[in-house]
């Protein structure tokens, strides 16, 4: 019998503490304004001070869990997407395992961002076709990037909400995984990003001061990576399936800007409500924003059986991941 790998859950988590537009224009001014016309970002959501990125992808993996009607020790493997991780090293992944309970699971980081989602869904599809011995995999990707950035004083912070999501992935008799989509061009890999604190330049005195330790944006990344880029990729995605755009039900993108979905979405020639959206609601939340907006979109009913969803991320770097499925 042929093992197939499908999505028969997903999860999400939005802390509490909210800092919405308004107070953020007291700060930065009118710019604030231009920001939200182009992006379509009203507010974002914050942790605590004492939370870690691990404590937000803890709680978007419970309630996938809950929702499949499994517990923490059924999990076999978790997947962790993220670019805030709790540490360079340990993987934020083994924390997650530990504090979630997963006693049973193995686990692994994923690195590329916003990408990291649906590289981490095409990772899972390929364990569960090619390993009997594993039946259920905990796709998460979370965000705490405000923490890692100067968000009083640099207006980017305006892009920078916490948040975490997160999808089960299990074996089925019937087809779900359909086909993945990759790219990366490495030349833009110090247009944004946090410097120091790795190899490249371990973290020193001046290096803090100097804010080298915070996420900057260097320097602007051309529109065309998202707005080739995602229909290249949406492109390859039915080349690699075998089905045509038309058939699409619904697309999940970076959650960044709004325009961009727009524009994607006429170019593909498909209509704005098969695309959908929470960064009005959520704010930018990096490597959590494709998992929190599919669970968002399950949850009201936009997600139903037979549905073929296409999941494009684009993160910095940049690295560029699509991945298709057709919903149980």
């Amino acid at each position: 019998m042929t093992r197939y790998a499908t999505i028969i859950s997903s999860g999400a988590y939005l802390p509490e503490i909210e800092r919405p537009n308004t107070a953020m224009e007291e700060k930065f001014g009118e710019v604030i304004g231009k920001f939200q016309k182009s992006s379509g970002i009203s507010t974002r959501f914050y942790a605590p001070d004492d939370w870690a990125t691990s404590d937000l992808a803890v709680e978007a993996g419970k309630r996938a869990i809950q929702k499949a009607g499994l517990k923490p020790e059924d999990i076999d493997m978790i997947i962790l997407g993220t670019d805030s991780p709790d540490y360079i090293t340990p993987a934020t992944s083994v924390v997650v395992q530990y504090k979630l309970g997963a006693t049973n699971a193995g686990t692994f980081d994923v690195g590329c961002a916003c990408a990291s989602f649906p590289t981490g869904l095409n990772l899972a599809a390929g364990l569960i076709s090619s390993n009997p011995n594993l039946k259920y995999i905990l796709v998460i990707g979370a965000y705490m990037m405000h923490k890692l950035s100067d968000w009083e004083n640099d207006v980017m912070s305006f892009f920078y909400g916490d948040g975490a999501g997160a999808a089960i992935v299990t074996a089925s008799d019937k087809p779900g995984f359909v086909s993945s989509a990759f790219a990366a061009d490495g030349s833009y890999h110090k247009h944004w990003g946090i410097y120091s604190g790795g190899t490249y330049e371990p973290a020193t005195v001046d290096s803090i001061n100097e804010g080298r330790t915070k996420v900057r944006l260097v320097t602007p990344f051309p529109p065309e990576v998202n707005h080739e880029g995602w229909p290249a990729r949406m492109r390859e995605l039915a080349k690699n399936g075998n089905f045509k755009l038309s058939d699409v039900d619904l697309v999940i993108y970076t959650q960044v800007r709004l325009n961009s979905i727009k524009l994607v979405q006429e170019t593909l020639g498909l209509p704005i409500e098969k695309a959908h959206w929470v960064m009005d609601r959520f704010g930018y939340t990096g490597s959590a924003c494709l998992p929190m907006a599919f669970d968002d979109a399950w949850n009201q009913g936009k997600v139903k059986s037979g549905d073929l969803v296409c999941f494009v991320g684009s993160g910095v770097g940049y690295n560029q991941a699509g991945s298709a499925f057709i919903m149980p």
